[in-house]
């Protein structure tokens, strides 16, 4: 029996964008920028996924700008925000972002750019009133993540916005996790820039998006042919854009019932795990990611024993998990987000997450909680025995 509940870090492309970029491989290969038949096909087909994305976020079409994916996209908001500057300014970002923006702002850092990472709180949480304190008169960026890949802490981005805004600041948030799994906005939202992931909502890995609110201008990270509205050259990704605009518009359709169907068995296997010693939940328990549960074990050494134990025990039963972040796998160091939440070293190296997707069903969570409590019972530590 193989069960996949790593859904957070890839999603299964669904058959029908598979079907689709079948098509556009072999019948509409062009390239969008010619002028010719072949190339105003595939123009026609780039602008149709554009809209498809758009209507993902109620955003209008001409504010989506597709990329390689949330990386490239966090990137672009980062970098091309701080390259309107001569001079360097002031950005707050929170203490439990992904790398794709953690790393190029520790870049501005070494260009010297001021940087606030706000602190959070035991569930993962940023304070208003740490955003608040933290802005300065040259702040011209502040970016926090809507849904945190490791932990699944949705953060208040409406509130937090808000504030951004009164500050007359530009605000970024990463939604790669949300979109797909809760309904997402951008007319009612306060953000300026918003990021976004095909492989996370069941399209094909290599494509996303940035939303751009117009109005918000931006340097381009990379000088070309101009695509994109100039914001990113280089011939678009066809197939895989189009695979990403099936997928965000089939996803759209679904994503309330989905919704609450990702919950209700994200709580069957809260309910399931609850009773097992040393099995903690990480993470803020209700404002929390619908498809997303994780844990850290008390009793882990941080060395034999730790999260990526746990997720090689698993595998060889079948069941695919991830020990935090998939972007930081086969490294045993201590999670940054787990740490910047107050954990330890010896339990930050022990956190696992188990992400659930359109395939998951209740007798796989059934079937994976009793493979994880019997791993576990194995693993825990057993009591010395002494002679009377």
């Amino acid at each position: 029996m193989q069960i996949y509940l790593d859904y957070s870090a890839t999603t299964p492309t669904r058959p029908e964008a598979i079907a689709l970029m079948q098509q556009v491989l072999t019948e509409q290969w062009g390239n969008p920028s010619s002028l010719h038949a072949w190339g105003q096909r595939a123009a026609t087909l780039l602008e149709r996924a554009r809209g498809q994305v758009a209507q993902l976020i109620n955003a209008p079409s001409e504010a989506i700008v597709f990329t390689s994916g949330g990386t490239e996209s966090d990137n672009l908001a980062i970098m091309g925000v701080a390259q309107q500057y001569t001079s360097p300014q002031h950005v707050i970002i929170s203490s439990v972002e992904h790398s794709a923006i953690a790393e190029p702002v520790r870049l501005l850092e070494q260009w010297g750019w001021q940087v606030t990472r706000l602190p959070v709180d035991a569930g993962g949480q940023v304070r208003l009133q740490d955003l608040q304190a933290a802005l300065r008169p040259n702040t011209v960026l502040v970016s926090i993540i809507y849904g945190q890949s490791e932990v699944g802490t949705i953060q208040p981005i409406a509130a937090l916005g808000e504030l951004v805004r009164a500050h007359k600041a530009l605000f970024h948030t990463d939604a790669v996790q949300i979109a797909g799994r809760l309904p997402l906005d951008v007319q009612k939202l306060p953000v300026d820039l918003l990021s976004l992931s095909s492989h996370k909502l069941y399209g094909p890995q290599g494509a996303g998006a940035l939303y751009i609110r117009p109005g918000v201008e931006l340097v381009p990270l990379l000088a070309g042919g101009g695509q994109e509205s100039k914001m990113r050259s280089g011939t678009q990704a066809l197939p895989a854009i189009a695979g990403f605009g099936l997928a965000a518009e089939l996803i759209a359709e679904e994503v309330a019932i989905e919704t609450l169907r990702l919950i209700q068995l994200r709580e069957r296997l809260f309910d399931h795990l609850s009773d097992v010693p040393g099995l903690v939940p990480t993470g803020d328990r209700w404002n929390r990611l619908p498809h997303h549960a994780s844990f850290c074990l008390e009793y882990a050494d941080g060395e034999t024993l730790s999260g990526k134990t746990l997720v090689r025990q698993m595998n060889l039963a079948g069941i695919g998990i991830s020990a935090g972040s998939a972007c930081h796998s086969g490294k045993l160091v201590p999670s940054p987000i787990l740490t910047a939440m107050g954990y330890g070293d010896r339990l930050a190296k022990s956190g696992i997450r188990l992400t659930l997707g359109r395939d998951t069903t209740e007798e796989d969570i059934d079937w994976t909680a009793v493979v994880l409590k019997q791993i576990l019972s194995r693993l825990a530590p057993q009591p010395v025995l002494t002679k009377v």
